[in-house]
């Protein structure tokens, strides 16, 4: 190894070196303040009398550190009540005991697609530990076969820890199903927290947050398509009339939903209650996957797992005798309060910082369960991602600038979109490419990842087993992206949304205010899927390359028309282009992404509208229900599609994108990126 070769090669290395001397330095600090507790944030109250258990009453356990005392049903595991600051109760206690905090699952047993929802709670109460500075409590519930289609086949510990000097709890939950038990499905698991309604502001980013809307409020509302959509006509503030509340508003993906909540506003001294997730690992389907958030009751929700955005593509599948066992969380339960002056942004302020030392601290090393694996006993992977296209940049190796980059249970290349039963790890890769992935669970994974710009998905080839505090050191790994040959056009930006295209206004009577001068989450807004039906009321989109432009001409759904009398319209799309010169011999490429599919058939026909059988057809596909719920993306899907040199003309072309099923208003694609390619260059 000479020359040029030889520095990059050095370079390589010394990067990667000094990104793994940082990395074992902060590890090795952590390390050090084991037993160091961290300043607690301006808001909080110090605890002088550490934390105190008391199980005197045979039907409750009260858990008090001075700062926050949090009242659990026994041995069912329901969150009774959270006094803090002088709120006898954060949680709503007009409602029944099983209904102010609590861990639920949603669930199917195959062959039956017939959903249950269960309140899981527990049979057997146990004090994990109990000292001065630290209580961890578990509610076991244990499944046996007379509980078969009842309840949902899993032996489920739901686990709180409360810590001195902490302003709040921590809550997580063990999931383990032993040899020999019945086949089921799992779409939903997640952590449910219903507040009083003095709680009436609520912030899930630093630019999402707004005053709510009441329970009441949407009770005597319009309900619109769907009963979770309510246009709002009788609210107690007038200021609310006129409005669209929607759950679904206020998703956010994955990665971007660490921290969000509730505050008090109204009171002397703002209360803010906060649900903390430090990490990633233990949701579903990687970062990009939407979720709920919080929303009107107030309600405050922590997903673990979801087929939201996604469908039941991405359920937790379990087949008979199929064994199981993961830790979902912990998540942290933060309260914070602050002077009437200081208003809502402090509390929002330092909910972030505190959402940060969670990140810090995490993996946590205080949890009890040995089947939580603490920071000394997991792994690391760095390596570094480069991209190479044949016809791009003169087919040289790029940097694979900001990749996405993580680690999940094998599978098939992309597969990490619908997976959902085991941990995921990830990271976003420098503008040079390289990436480190920290903390990461014992096991085999492969490697995935996605690069902005770029189509496709890029998988190693090899299962990378992590080992009790193994370090992985990759060589240069090379993604070559679906490519046969030259673009003579392309339509959009590969990034797995339909983010770029155009978002129309929403209606002046069926707005969310919020959003109304925030054009990156215009999308967000109800209602959107119709106004393609008044921008083409009787003939549809055409899109002529070289002239129209995406993010004004390309509508951002490809949805249904309005017939009228509740019925709809297929509608087909053209894409209308030029091809100057003789048609090549070969095959051309039609590299179709699509963002969204909701109950589509997408059919694709070259130069004659009319044919009885398309060029390309998706058959029905997709129940992401992203266009209904205001997501700008659900699953990603890319095809590449072969046509035949003899379906191209010299001259004016026309390719016919016709969405056929036509039931409601919100069936359809969302694209992520069109390009059609030439036959390969000679040498290529």
């Amino acid at each position: 190894m000479k020359g040029k070769s030889q520095k990059v090669f050095l370079l390589f290395w010394f990067g990667m070196t000094l990104r793994l001397f940082f990395l074992l330095g902060a590890c090795c600090e952590k390390t050090t303040r084991k037993t160091m507790r961290q300043s607690p944030p301006t808001q909080q109250t110090t605890s002088k009398s550490g934390v105190i258990l008391n199980t005197k009453n045979s039907q409750q356990v009260v858990v008090d550190n001075g700062i926050v005392s949090v009242n659990f049903s026994r041995p069912k595991g329901y969150t009774l009540g959270m006094s803090y600051k002088g709120i006898d109760n954060i949680l709503e206690d007009d409602n029944e005991e099983q209904d102010r905090g609590y861990l639920d699952v949603v669930w199917n047993m195959p062959p039956s697609k017939n959903s249950t929802f269960e309140r899981i709670f527990g049979t057997n109460f146990t004090v994990i530990a109990n000292d001065d500075n630290f209580v961890e409590l578990s509610f076991l519930r244990t499944w046996n076969s007379s509980m078969k289609g009842s309840s949902v086949p899993m032996n489920i510990d739901i686990r709180y820890i409360l810590r001195s000097g902490d302003s709040g709890f921590y809550a997580y939950a063990i999931f383990d199903r032993p040899e020999g038990w019945p086949a089921v499905e799992i779409d939903q698991i997640r952590i449910v927290f219903k507040l009083q309604s003095k709680f009436n502001y609520m912030a899930i980013s630093d630019e999402r947050q707004r005053n709510m809307p009441t329970k009441k409020d949407r009770e005597t509302g319009q309900e619109l398509a769907y009963p979770e959509a309510v246009l709002l006509t009788k609210p107690a503030n007038p200021e609310f009339r006129g409005e669209v509340d929607d759950k679904y508003q206020y998703s956010s993906e994955n990665k971007d939903s660490t921290v969000h909540g509730w505050v008090s506003v109204d009171a002397d001294a703002p209360v803010g209650f906060w649900m903390i997730t430090p990490s990633n690992e233990f949701r579903n389907a990687g970062p990009i996957k939407q979720d709920l958030t919080s929303h009107v009751g107030p309600i405050t929700l922590s997903m673990f797992v979801s087929t939201h955005y996604a469908g039941k593509e991405s359920t937790m599948s379990f087949k008979e005798g199929e064994t199981y066992k993961k830790v979902f969380g912990p998540v942290f339960v933060y309260v914070n309060s602050a002077s009437g002056d200081d208003g809502t942004l402090s509390l929002w302020s330092d909910a972030v910082q505190q959402q940060a030392k969670e990140v810090r601290s995490w993996p946590y090393e205080f949890p009890k369960s040995v089947d939580f694996v603490p920071p000394s006993e997991r792994g690391i992977v760095l390596g570094r991602l480069l991209v190479k296209d044949s016809y791009y940049r003169g087919g040289k190796v790029v940097y694979a600038d900001n990749a996405y980059v993580g680690l999940a249970l094998p599978g098939e290349t992309g597969s990490w979109q619908k997976e959902s039963k085991g941990y995921q790890f990830w990271t976003q890769a420098d503008t040079k490419g390289f990436f480190l992935i920290n903390n990461i669970v014992p096991g085999d994974y492969n490697l995935y990842a996605w690069v902005p710009g770029f189509i496709g998905d890029y998988r190693y080839n090899v299962t990378i087993t992590i080992k009790k505090g193994g370090v992985i050191t990759l060589d240069s790994l090379v993604f070559v992206p679906p490519r046969s040959g030259p673009t003579l056009w392309e339509i959009g930006f590969p990034d797995r949304t339909a983010a770029e295209f155009y978002i129309p206004d929403p209606y002046p009577t069926l707005m969310n205010k919020l959003y109304n001068k925030r054009p990156n989450d215009k999308f967000r807004q109800y209602g959107l899927w119709d106004r393609y039906t008044d921008l083409y009321p009787n003939d549809d989109l055409v899109f002529t390359v070289g002239k129209s432009k995406y993010d004004k001409d390309w509508f951002f759904a490809h949805v249904s028309r309005i017939a009228g009398n509740k019925t709809f319209q297929p509608t087909t799309w053209q894409i209308v282009f030029d091809h100057p010169n003789e048609v090549e011999n070969g095959n051309y490429t039609l590299q179709l992404a699509l963002a969204c599919t909701s109950d589509a058939n997408l059919q694709i026909r070259f130069n004659d509208a009319g044919a009885k059988n398309p060029d390309f057809g998706t058959g029905k596909i997709g129940a992401d229900s992203a266009i209904a719920r205001h997501g700008v993306h659900g699953l990603h899907r890319l095809f590449s599609i072969g046509v035949k040199s003899s379906r191209i003309v010299k001259g004016k072309n026309t390719i016919y994108l016709k969405q056929a099923r036509a039931k409601n208003a919100y069936q359809g694609v969302m694209y992520d990126y069109i390009r059609l390619e030439g036959p390969p260059s000679t040498g290529k």
